[in-house]
């Protein structure tokens, strides 16, 4: 292989990113270096097993992916802002096409939620850690590796450019001869494993460790959703992995599954594809309803309206998101009665999802409501995700879909559905639980200025794009003509994309500004809340709880305050917690170095990091690692300074 073929030229901006990506490399050793930082990043990070330092990873990682897409949607936008335009040429869209709709979706929304997930689970339901803590750390740096390894690929090789669907036959060999679909592939499965790994432990974190006293139909409703989201990740993701799987088997042994020739059927991966993909829709929405149930019940000051019907109805929308899938191509010529069924089917997962809209809504009824930036952001999601619901019907009628499909009322759709109700949402909880990471709330002012820069700038963007679709302009083009009459709409959607942009700066900003200049919080309550996390010191100490809470209702921290009636008692004991390991972290990078030598056929490196892969597992069952105690007087310690008692 040459060099030109192994490193994408030609682009100034490909250039550009070469060049960024060796001066933030060589920025972050040398910062590492000149303050000393190296064994504290390999003690405390690296080598972390603590689900909370591993929930604030995957948020970081999500923030630099936000940003890392984002780049994708702006250069997209300016694209489309005006008729004809020459800033990129049809490939290199299609391929910012590709990694926008990939990283906002899997390396963004999917980090972001299993993040908040970490920090959060263990803490709602009284537990001092995740059922498997080395198997939690594994599970992040898969990911990771997932992640760098689709992220190097617009730079090494070229990223992949089927769209973010991959549909076959465009993902094939023959109509995409370079490796970035390979990257596809190998990236998604190595990142998907690790996403089964979590579903799998949070599963029996939430079903086996639960405080006393904590039945199902007392857990908080944010460890509800995250319940049934890992129910719906165990049984979609292998579907995804084994579609992935197939996939490389076309690509790189010349196998014919998806093929247009000798047995092989395209419609087959379009099937596998969205038997995964939808339910990966409420992957990542179940969460985002756990989280709204969560703040507009603590700043409404009120309990959470219909508490079992929140329950049933995501019980409900997990069962019929695998009955939906084949909605995504009523047009590829399927019968009425398969359109008929699948159309029906989609537009009942709506009553569910409206129930739970009026839950929201009863809840706040006759409430206190405090305005408070994740409060907004739960707001706002309500109208605005209303609007992408009912489009959404629009599109579940069959004949009608002939129309709006392949068009942007469509792109606008699930727009409206997945920033209002994934990215605000995660928003929000980001807002509200940053004190149980930090010890600290982000600056509310600045944080509304950026709520209202965000909302505003996001139905400026995408709003036009319905009227776009509605004029006939299709999804997954390049370009378009002045005669069409699209250039002052797709002006407005790309000015609306800087606003969004500048939202987000907006927020980082915040970040920064309230690290340095925050008043701290001595309470660990600062929004007068009503579950059990709220009720440790912030930042909350390793273990979580000194002692464990017994529970005998809905929200017992709030009724505790209300009440008077403590929810521990009894005397410290010696509490049993696991040792940090680099394993996980180096598992990671062999099985990202494993990854990246099987996208370019490199087989006898790959045969060997895949030894290496087996003799780490191998280790790690060998092993004999009992983990260590923490004394009573430790303990002591770390609950005076945290909670601001003088000892």
């Amino acid at each position: 292989m040459k060099w030109d073929e192994f490193f994408v030229t030609g682009e100034p901006m490909i250039y550009g990113a070469m060049a960024s990506i060796v001066l933030a490399s060589l920025a972050i050793v040398v910062g590492l270096t000149y303050f000393k930082k190296w064994g504290y990043l390999w003690r405390e990070w690296l080598t972390t097993v603590d689900h909370k330092k591993i929930g604030i990873m995957y948020i970081i990682a999500a923030l630099l992916m936000l940003f890392r897409g984002g780049m994708d949607g702006l250069l997209m936008r300016a694209q489309l802002a005006i008729p004809e335009n020459g800033l990129l040429d049809a490939q290199h869209y299609n391929e910012i096409f590709t990694t926008h709709g990939l990283i906002m979706i899997l390396f963004m929304a999917m980090p972001f939620v299993i993040g908040l997930m970490n920090v959060v689970i263990p803490l709602q339901i009284g537990a001092r850690d995740v059922a498997f803590p080395r198997l939690n750390a594994v599970s992040f740096w898969l990911f990771f590796a997932g992640a760098m390894l689709l992220n190097i690929s617009f730079v090494i090789g070229g990223s992949p450019d089927a769209g973010w669907t991959a549909y076959f036959p465009l993902a094939s060999i023959e109509l995409s001869p370079t490796v970035g679909n390979n990257y596809y592939s190998i990236a998604l499965q190595i990142a998907g494993i690790g996403t089964l790994l979590t579903s799998v432990n949070f599963l029996v974190t939430i079903l086996k460790m639960r405080a006393p006293g904590m039945k199902l139909m007392r857990m908080p409703m944010f460890t509800w959703s995250v319940l049934i989201t890992n129910v719906i990740i165990l049984f979609a993701f292998p579907v995804l992995t084994v579609s992935l799987a197939l996939m490389m088997f076309d690509r790189m042994f010349g196998a014919q599954f998806f093929t247009m020739a000798n047995g092989g059927m395209d419609m087959l991966w379009a099937n596998l594809f969205w038997v995964w993909g939808h339910p990966e829709v409420y992957i990542v929405i179940l969460p985002a309803f756990g989280i709204y149930s969560e703040i507009i019940s603590t700043f409404s000051r009120k309990n959470l309206y219909g508490y079992k019907s929140m329950v049933y109805s995501m019980v409900i929308i997990s069962l019929l998101s695998f009955l939906v899938w084949a909605h995504h191509f009523y047009t590829m010529g399927h019968g009425v009665t398969v359109n008929g069924f699948f159309s029906i089917s989609t537009m009942a997962i709506a009553v569910p999802t409206g129930v739970k809209i009026f839950n929201w809504l009863f809840t706040l009824r006759k409430g206190k409501i405090e305005f408070t930036t994740p409060m907004l952001y739960s707001l706002a999601f309500i109208p605005i995700f209303t609007i992408g619901g009912v489009t959404g019907v629009m599109l579940a009628m069959a004949s009608a879909d002939y129309q709006y499909h392949n068009t942007m009322f469509l792109v606008a759709h699930f727009h409206y559905v997945l920033i209002p109700g994934t990215v605000f949402a995660v928003l929000a909880g980001f807002y509200y639980w940053f004190p149980k990471l930090f010890g600290f709330r982000l600056n509310d002012k600045q944080g509304k200025r950026a709520f209202w820069l965000i909302a505003v700038s996001f139905n400026v963007t995408f709003l036009p794009l319905f009227f776009l679709g509605l004029k006939g302009m299709t999804r997954r083009t390049f370009t378009y003509s002045a005669e069409t009459g699209f250039g002052p709409l797709n002006m407005i959607a790309s000015i609306g994309a800087v606003g969004l942009a500048l939202g987000f700066v907006y927020l980082v900003y915040n970040i920064y500004w309230s690290f340095r200049y925050a008043p701290r919080d001595t309470t660990g309550d600062p929004w007068d809340a009503r579950t059990l996390e709220w009720s440790t010191p912030s930042p909350v100490p390793e273990y979580n709880f000194a002692l464990i809470p017994k529970v005998d209702g809905l929200d017992p921290f709030w009724a505790s305050k209300k009440t008077g009636k403590p929810l521990t008692e009894g005397e410290f004991e010696e509490i049993h917690m696991p040792n940090n390991s680099g394993q996980p972290f180096i598992l990671g990078m062999i099985f990202m170095a494993f990854g990246f030598c099987m996208v370019f056929s490199w087989w006898v490196p790959s045969i060997v990091f895949g030894i290496g892969i087996v003799i780490m597992l191998a280790v790690r069952s060998f092993e004999r690692d009992h983990g260590r105690h923490i004394s009573i007087k430790e303990i002591k310690e770390t609950e005076q300074r945290l909670r601001g008692e003088q000892s």
